[in-house]
């Protein structure tokens, strides 16, 4: 049972969001003073999430030292941080990270779509990751399987059964048939 002392109250500015932790199990992000709460990972949202990290350790930036993140705080701007569910960053944006005054943007971002996003903010997401800078969005809807490759806001490919899903230009040998993606164990 939770008492009132269990509730932490909302923060009210970046500062206060920057040091807060939430003890809901909801994960956050921060746009320009509007606190946006997520849903908790689901069970095939983990497996996903595992296929595709496990496909990352198999390419040429894996082995030059990139990583394909989960859930990393990525500042867009200096008031606004977006945590996608993976995201890359290449060996050399992990090493200079400690030395430059800019967070490192991902070139290649992965979203996993739930039933219950908000189809205009999901939007808004991609146009943000674009000006940004990051130059592929991946959005997977685990319920129609399907994947939507963004190479911009204008540029998309919906894949579905035996379309390749490709991170291309950013990772040309990180490639997946949606059929495989989606040929996950069953769980219980």
């Amino acid at each position: 049972m939770r008492t009132s002392t269990d509730i932490q109250p909302m923060p009210q500015t970046l500062e206060e969001f920057m040091v807060w932790e939430p003890n809901d199990g909801y994960k956050y992000e921060w746009n320009d003073g509007e606190i946006i709460r997520f849903e908790r990972m689901k069970k095939k949202h983990l497996l996903l999430l595992r296929a595709l990290s496990r496909l990352f350790a198999s390419t040429e930036a894996y082995r030059l030292g990139g990583e394909l993140i989960q859930e990393q705080d990525v500042w867009l701007t200096g008031i606004q941080m977006r945590r996608p569910d993976l995201a890359y960053f290449s060996g050399q944006q992990i090493d200079n990270s400690m030395l430059l005054a800019d967070e490192p943007i991902p070139a290649f971002a992965i979203e996993i779509i739930s039933p219950t996003d908000d189809a205009i903010k999901v939007d808004e997401k991609v146009a943000e990751y674009f000006k940004a800078g990051v130059q592929v969005v991946w959005h997977i809807y685990p319920e129609n399987e399907s994947v939507y490759v963004y190479t911009s806001r204008r540029n998309v490919v919906i894949c579905i059964e035996h379309d390749l899903c490709s991170a291309q230009p950013v990772l040309p040998d990180f490639e997946i048939r949606v059929n495989d993606l989606f040929a996950l164990p069953q769980v219980g």
